[in-house]
């Protein structure tokens, strides 16, 4: 209507309102694009160790779920082995690519309880001891390394 009346001055109106709108989704999106890249967890995801011995569900809340798929397990007279899962809690220093996780008492204790017995709060301590540092990490494509800072020991993980 505007175009069939040929009104140059409400054709421009609207010519530079769109233009102003259009560049505002722009800006919005760029923005939105550039807080998800640089505030984002690197490391949130699920990860499987390469030999299967852990899994490790990493939250963007600083959380981490570790599943210990086997943790052993002696009962009566047999030697079983049973799923044990944990929450642990991790702080990571993007700058310096580092990711300090901890174990907590009470967490420990909880995962215990929930087991009936089969498994202790100090079994549990004992088999994520090795998990419970900091480590430098790095993320390449579906791989993530942890490297322990102290002794230099590597883990390896891929994205599930």
């Amino acid at each position: 209507m505007i175009i069939a009346k040929n009104d140059e001055k409400k054709r421009s109106r609207v010519w530079g309102m769109t233009m102003i709108v259009s560049s505002l989704v722009i800006i919005m999106t760029a923005v939105y694009l550039l807080m998800k890249m640089f505030t984002a967890n690197p490391l949130e995801g699920i990860w499987e160790s390469e030999d299967g011995s852990l899994i490790m569900d990493i939250r963007a809340n600083g959380k981490i779920r570790a599943v210990i798929p086997e943790l052993p397990v002696v009962t009566s007279s047999l030697d079983e082995s049973v799923e044990a899962a944990v929450e642990l809690s991790s702080v990571i220093d993007r700058d310096a690519k580092t990711i300090t996780i901890q174990a907590e008492r009470e967490a420990l204790e909880e995962s215990a309880e929930k087991s009936d017995g089969l498994y202790t709060a100090e079994a549990l301590k004992s088999s994520l001891q090795y998990l419970t540092t900091t480590f430098d990490y790095s993320v390449e494509k579906e791989e993530l390394t942890l490297t322990e800072r102290e002794y230099g020991e590597q883990l390896m993980f891929t994205k599930q």
